[in-house]
């Protein structure tokens, strides 16, 4: 059920998701778990599907049964996979996202991207892109202490921004169930889904999103009324 939005107060932090949601991932991250584990099974490449936005060494320690010295050595493949991939130009935005962050910001709201890769691979991706100075903040799940579905990510958003006085004024927006648990588990006062990504507009919704759209260029006339 939507949140009632006549009680609501304002929105004042937007945290955006990065790969699935404001840069396009076109099968960029299969392609790095594919590397990291060439003799994957079919189980494992389903479960990466599903955990899509989760802190990636936490699913290669369920993928790898916790052998811990296996997960940070496929982690480490993986994060090397992917940076190769974006160094060799296969890293670009979601139509429209900067501008969409630029209009976020332009309307008073504070930005915080985040993501479920290690900060190498998330300052590759900012540079590649020349977002350094995009947002306000960027956040990967080693400077919060827990990745997504955890709470940890938009709330340590709030707290180092100090852009919102209730948990109410937070906006969470992302491609996956992970990045909808995540914002409802802070007590967002907006969690919304976009269909750039990994998960349909069904897992979405069963997940608990308040809205779904098609892009996250929907955002801001989403929130223009609030």
């Amino acid at each position: 059920m939507n949140p009632n939005t006549s009680t609501r107060p304002p929105i004042t932090l937007v945290v955006l998701d990065m790969a699935g949601t404001t840069v396009a991932d076109d099968g960029l991250v299969e392609a790095a778990f594919r590397a990291a584990l060439p003799d994957h099974t079919p189980d494992q490449l389903a479960y990466v599907r599903a955990t899509m936005g989760e802190s990636k060494i936490k699913v290669f320690r369920h993928l790898l049964a916790g052998d811990e010295p296996r997960a940070q050595h496929a982690n480490t493949a993986f994060e090397h996979a992917y940076a190769d991939l974006v160094d060799q130009g296969a890293c670009t935005e979601v139509p429209g996202a900067r501008e969409t962050i630029k209009r976020l910001r332009a309307d008073g709201r504070a930005v915080v991207l985040t993501t479920g890769f290690a900060r190498a691979t998330q300052d590759r991706l900012l540079h590649a892109l020349g977002w350094e100075d995009l947002a306000d903040l960027t956040l990967c799940p080693a400077d919060a202490g827990r990745g997504r579905p955890h709470p940890d990510l938009p709330l340590t958003a709030l707290l180092r921004t100090r852009a919102a006085a209730d948990v109410r004024q937070l906006a969470v927006c992302g491609d996956t169930v992970s990045d909808v648990r995540s914002g409802l588990a802070a007590g967002a006062g907006l969690v919304a889904g976009v269909l750039t990504g990994a998960h349909t507009e069904p897992d979405l919704r069963a997940a608990g999103a308040h809205h779904v759209l098609p892009s996250v260029t929907g955002l801001p006339a989403l929130l223009d009324p609030l």
